[in-house]
């Protein structure tokens, strides 16, 4: 059921890959709630993808861009604001990718050139993006810029690796950014700390389905699930969260600020 929540609002939606990906779920949602938007993945992650069908069903262009490329985001702003006939109302930044985790290096044995390539797509694409926004003058007022986060960037999860790092730079160049744009145009920037999720690059985690499991028992709510967080960002786009800004915002069924629960418990209790 649409609320038209976003009736009339333009935006740019990183990172949508498959039916699976958070970023997917936000453009179907916002294309039911009334707003039009530009996807836009990497160039190769578009080959890996199923990108095109997910155009077809909400109307959309796809603007291939590499958001560690400053000349790519350049073409990416000016040619969605051609497409979309103005400024920018909603950007999602829903990028991360290690290829320290992918290649199973341990934390204290990272290869720092693949640690720079983690922070460079992880993190500083963000601040490049926004960046690259604020340059071409290219959000309205009280325009909203969200990236997604995750936990580990306050506390230690083993096997997440160098992506704990790039998601704690991403959450503050969330608020970094936001002062100076939220000064210059009323422009929000937040970060969205989600619950683990089942996604393509989720799963490349190791132990990341145990994990799930885990956290679904230490969390009052259960875990958000993709199409709740896609919901979370809409209401964040939207002219109903004006005065909330560099925040990171935790989206977790109560799991950042739960210390035990009593499933948890039971399962360590003593055995008769």
């Amino acid at each position: 059921m649409s609320n038209e929540l976003l009736k009339g609002k333009r935006g740019i939606i990183f990172g949508a890959l498959n039916s699976q990906s958070i970023a997917w779920k936000v453009a179907e949602r916002a294309h039911e709630e009334g707003a039009t938007f530009v996807l836009t993945n990497a160039p190769i992650a578009m080959r890996m993808g199923e990108i095109n069908n997910l155009a077809e069903a909400t109307g959309s262009e796809i603007i291939p861009a590499d958001a560690t490329s400053v000349e790519d985001l350049e073409n990416l702003v000016t040619k969605s604001m051609e497409i979309l006939g103005g400024k920018i109302d909603f950007v999602l930044h829903s990028i991360g990718m290690s290829p320290n985790v992918r290649k199973k290096k341990h934390y204290t044995e990272n290869d720092y050139r693949f640690y720079s390539q983690t922070m460079d797509v992880s993190a500083m694409s963000l601040h490049k993006t926004l960046a690259t926004l604020y340059k071409h003058d290219a959000m309205s007022e009280w325009g909203s810029v969200l990236a997604l986060s995750y936990i580990a960037a306050q506390r230690i999860f083993p096997d997440y690796n160098d992506m704990a790092d790039a998601k704690s730079l991403l959450e503050s160049i969330a608020r970094s950014f936001g002062y100076h744009y939220g000064i210059k145009n009323k422009v929000r920037v937040n970060t969205i700390s989600q619950s683990p999720t089942v996604t393509t690059a989720g799963q490349g985690i190791k132990g990341f389905n145990e994990f799930i499991n885990f956290s679904e028992q230490m969390s009052p709510l259960g875990n958000a699930s993709a199409l709740a967080c896609a919901d979370y960002c809409l209401s964040m786009f939207s002219d109903l969260t004006r005065y909330v800004t560099m925040q990171n915002l935790f989206h977790d069924g109560g799991f950042s600020n739960t210390g035990v629960t009593q499933p948890v418990i039971e399962r360590f209790g003593d055995e008769e």
